[in-house]
């Protein structure tokens, strides 16, 4: 067994390489390369690259190709925002066009995003979605999966949001991908059907990622995901809209701002 002392000065010496010489997407040298050139035994070098991946400077599963990461994007979310939305609801499509979740939380344009992708469909709404929106247990949903990478190379972020097929049938356009991104997001499209939304609930948990989400969203071994689910209810008090949101935890920060009542 590699002696602690040997394979994290080793782990130092390669993050100092990769910072020197190296650019986020670039291969990284082989187990047997790096023993050779650093003259130490590849287990020494497996458990230094092991290292490396945990702090979030290579990505690769074992075995397989590892490259430089790429970092992810840092994302603010707030719950302020939700009435940034709302009050956008009313503007101008093109001023709507300009202030979504990108601009809100990532501080850039949707525009600039390598990719952004939404996937549309209509599916029998899972159990636990068709209770929370006080639905018959297999009634039809609208079902958007929103997929977004900020730079070539970069994990993926993920969200996937449902809304009651009958409700969503007031808008046929709301069901055409050609459409996207939606100028003014989920208050909007809610606006279009007839919708105001009075408040949101956000219910965050913690869990381990799978392995399908640390490989998509590039999350380094060792760190859990927050999992937000928003729930926007109407001015009737009936919840019309349901989101689910992982976010990795090595790159969000979630701030919450309370106001509170005078005593007087």
């Amino acid at each position: 067994m590699a002696k602690a002392s040997k394979y994290l000065e080793l782990a130092d010496r390669l993050a100092d390489a990769i910072r020197e010489e190296y650019e986020p997407g670039d291969r990284f040298p082989t187990l047997m390369e790096l023993a050779k050139a650093y003259d130490v035994a590849p287990n020494t070098v497996s458990r230094a690259v092991q290292v490396l991946k945990e702090r979030g400077l290579l990505s690769g599963k074992a075995g397989g190709t590892t490259r430089v990461r790429v970092q992810p994007m840092q994302q603010v979310r707030t719950n302020t925002r939700y009435q940034i939305e709302k009050d956008m609801v009313l503007r101008p499509e093109e001023e709507r066009r300009g202030t979504g979740v990108a601009e809100l939380e990532h501080r850039v344009p949707v525009s600039s995003m390598y990719e952004n992708l939404v996937d549309i469909d209509v599916v029998p709404a899972p159990a636990d979605v068709a209770e929370a929106l006080e639905l018959a247990p297999g009634e039809l949903v609208l079902r958007r999966v929103n997929t977004r990478r900020h730079r070539r190379g970069a994990g993926v972020g993920r969200s996937v949001s449902y809304m009651s097929h009958d409700l969503a049938s007031r808008n046929p356009e709301l069901f055409d991908p050609e459409r996207e991104p939606w100028p003014g997001g989920a208050l909007h499209q809610l606006h279009t059907v007839g919708i105001e939304v009075e408040r949101i609930e956000d219910w965050v948990t913690a869990s381990m990622p799978t392995d399908a989400e640390m490989e998509e969203q590039d999350i380094p071994p060792g760190v859990p995901v927050l999992r937000v689910r928003k729930v926007s209810y109407a001015t009737s008090g009936s919840a019309v809209e349901l989101t689910e949101i992982p976010l990795p935890a090595d790159r969000v920060e979630l701030r919450y701002t309370t106001p509170m009542r005078p005593w007087s």
